[in-house]
This record gives structure tokens, C-alpha cells and sequence, in this order.
């Protein structure tokens, strides 16, 4: 089966091992295909109609909604609050200790904002891409919160913010598939290409 991302993956890859060696420049091409997956996300949101929004596994478990908005606040609290990079103000999550909108499930949020939410976090992490370098990756960054010293590096947040959109992702295609919605696929389907025309 053709990998409709394997081409762009190659060149990215390819980029990425040419500037390996370049402790200076921004770390952007390491992550190209982050921006990708954060807009099939919204793409799959974008329009839903509150039922679906509000699906979930069970009675103690967050709606879709509310798996969206975590995973988007999660983003600026980790950058914002715990980084100290700017652009908390631009995003709906502006309380430093981390309370989110998934915290008041007597409040469901809208497609719109989630796509908000989605979008201007992403923004933040778009920033951060752009800035950073490869040498300040693996600086430890310490925060004392609550009177532990927590240590961190930008590496590891940055992973752990990729694999935490695509956990929560995962759950909403699954709720989605679960109650027969219109999916969120990650990897949708290559188009095929059109056959060639022999104008001869």
C-alpha cells in the first residue's frame, strides 16, 4: 500500500540528517510532520455537531470535547507555564496552574472552540519550533513547583507532546468509529493519481 506521506517524510528526514550536525539552526525540520497531524485533528473536528462531541466511553470518562481541549491546553501549559515561552495570552488557557476546560465538564465547548484552541496552541508550538535550536534540546530546564524541583529538558516535553496529541487523538477516532461518526484518520487514504494522457 502506497504511503502517502513517505515522500514528504523522506525529504524531511533527508533535511534533517544533512543539518545534523548544526547545533544554531531552528529545530523546525526535525518535527515538519507535527503541523500535519494537528490539522487532520481539527479537520475532524471542524463542523462536528455537539452529539458528537459529547460522546464518550463511559460515565467517568471525558467526551470527545473535553479529550480535545486537554490535549491543546496541555501544550501551552507545558510551554507556557512550565517553559516560560510567550503566547499563553493568545490561546483560552491562560491560567498558569494548567486548569483546563476539560476541569468544568459542566461547560461543553463547541467545535469552533476547540478548532480555536487547537489552532492557537499549535501556534505556540510553532513558535517554539521556529526559535529553538538543536544545542538547547537537551538543557535541563528546572521549575520548583509546589516545592519539588522538577527537571525537564525541551526534548523530552516536546515528545512528550507528540505522543500525548496522538494518544488522545487515538481515543477520539476510536469514539468516533465506536458510534459509527464520519472518522478522524491521521493517515487518510493516498489519492490516486490521475492516468497519464497520451496527447500524441
Amino acid at each position: 500500500m502506497p504511503d502517502p506521506d513517505g515522500a514528504r517524510a523522506s525529504e524531511a528526514a533527508a533535511g534533517a540528517a544533512a543539518g545534523a550536525g548544526d547545533r544554531t539552526g531552528s529545530v523546525a525540520l526535525f518535527y515538519a510532520d507535527w503541523r500535519r497531524y494537528n490539522d487532520r485533528i481539527v479537520d475532524g473536528l471542524r463542523g462536528r455537531p455537539a452529539a458528537d462531541l459529547e460522546l464518550t466511553a463511559g460515565p467517568d470518562q471525558w467526551p470527545v470535547w473535553g479529550l480535545a481541549a486537554h490535549a491543546a491546553g496541555a501544550r501551552v501549559y507545558w510551554l507556557c507555564a512550565y517553559l516560560g515561552e510567550p503566547g499563553a495570552a493568545t490561546t483560552p488557557f491562560t491560567d498558569p496552574t494548567g486548569y483546563g476546560w476539560e476541569d468544568d465538564l459542566a461547560t461543553p465547548r463547541g467545535a469552533d472552540e476547540l478548532v480555536w484552541a487547537l489552532e492557537s496552541s499549535w501556534a505556540v508550538i510553532e513558535s517554539c519550533l521556529t526559535r529553538w535550536t538543536p544545542a538547547m534540546l537537551d538543557e535541563p530546564v528546572e521549575r520548583d513547583r509546589g516545592g519539588k524541583i522538577r527537571v525537564h529538558t525541551r526534548q523530552s516535553i516536546l515528545l512528550r507532546l507528540i505522543t500525548h496529541d496522538a494518544f488522545h487523538a487515538g481515543e477520539i477516532a476510536l469514539l468516533f468509529g465506536m458510534h459509527g461518526r464520519p472518522p478522524l484518520d491521521l493517515w487518510p487514504p493516498a489519492v490516486p493519481a490521475a492516468p497519464a494522457v497520451n496527447e500524441a
